[in-house]
């Protein structure tokens, strides 16, 4: 009886020994199979040394078809709402602040840098990624400026091709003659108490405000210290960022009869940034990551400067 209960004692404790054993099989084939995966996309990720056709060919097959359905959504959603026109020209370059301007720089310069970049992942050469991928947000833009100009509500504006010239050639122009981006065109954001004043116009809640109220939007031009002085003593990815902001607005412009008492200033700040594009990995997933979000000012201590000549020290500023 009690060699019968060593023996089922033996062969439990074997039993539980040998499903430990596949246990930590199995874990490890799950490991190394999610680091295999991992690896996988990394390289997938990791920009081709040489001209890629499958790649190149993806990237302009995905630009041009998420292009047209970003157009005929916005002719069908958005313009289909206003009465149509024949085509005009509208000068709105005193409007809110030049706020918006700013808005089509950002934009012209931002979807440049993604061109550019897709087709340098794709192995595409220098000179092919400045035709076809920096002046990405141009043509786009501009798409968008033909359709406000056969629309009853807004118009063609010379002034927004303007700023959509001047933020592609922001990204051309460097790439020309650093070879780097070392001024990046950023955005950020904080929500006002004008939103809630006009929600209709300038957006009802932070994903709409977070478009439409130029009050709380503040572009920045990111200059990296590095690039210029040439220093070891500053570490690489420390920039300095200079910020343009305007508050006080609830109409485009300034004289209109509905809104006489709007107190409309333009802002200047002043503060550090973070370029997340100049920070060392050998991953390229975190490359891809960093880069993304790289249009976003990382928050910092900021110097503010409006048209009262009054100066200001946020501790931290969005």
């Amino acid at each position: 009886m009690q060699e019968n209960i060593i023996d089922t004692c033996l062969l439990k404790e074997l039993t539980n020994k040998v499903n430990r054993f596949f246990g930590y099989i199995v874990f490890l084939l799950l490991v190394s199979n999610s680091l295999y995966s991992q690896s996988k996309f990394n390289q997938f990720l990791k920009p081709s040394d040489t001209l890629n056709k499958s790649r190149r060919n993806t990237v302009f097959i995905t630009e041009a078809s998420l292009a047209t359905i970003t157009l005929i959504g916005l002719n069908q959603l958005w313009y289909a709402d206003y009465p149509r026109s024949n085509f005009k020209v509208l000068n709105d370059s005193e409007e809110w602040l030049q706020m918006d301007k700013m808005g089509h720089m950002f934009s012209s310069y931002q979807l440049g840098r993604l061109g550019s970049n897709t087709l340098k992942w794709a192995g595409v050469s220098k000179k092919d990624q400045l035709i076809y991928g920096s002046t990405l947000g141009f043509g786009f833009l501009t798409a968008v400026e033909v359709l406000d100009g056969f629309s009853e509500e807004w118009g063609f504006s010379w002034s927004d091709i303007a700023a959509n010239t001047l933020g592609s050639g922001l990204h051309i122009g460097q790439e020309l003659l650093w070879d780097e981006q070392r001024l990046v065109l950023k955005y950020s954001f904080h929500q006002t108490e004008f939103a809630k004043q006009r929600p209709n116009k300038l957006g009802s809640g932070i994903t709409e405000e977070f478009l439409k109220d130029y009050n709380g939007q503040t572009y920045w031009l990111s200059a990296n210290i590095n690039s210029f002085l040439k220093t070891e003593t500053i570490p690489n990815w420390l920039n300095l960022a200079f910020g343009y902001g305007a508050d006080g607005m609830l109409t485009g412009e300034a004289n209109d009869p509905l809104f006489l008492n709007q107190n409309r200033k333009r802002q200047y700040y002043l503060s550090l940034d973070i370029d997340l594009s100049r920070i060392e990995t050998n991953s390229h997933f975190l490359k891809t990551l960093f880069d993304v979000f790289n249009v976003i000012k990382i928050p910092f201590p900021t110097i503010e400067m409006n048209d009262d000549g009054r100066v200001k020290w946020h501790y931290i500023y969005f």
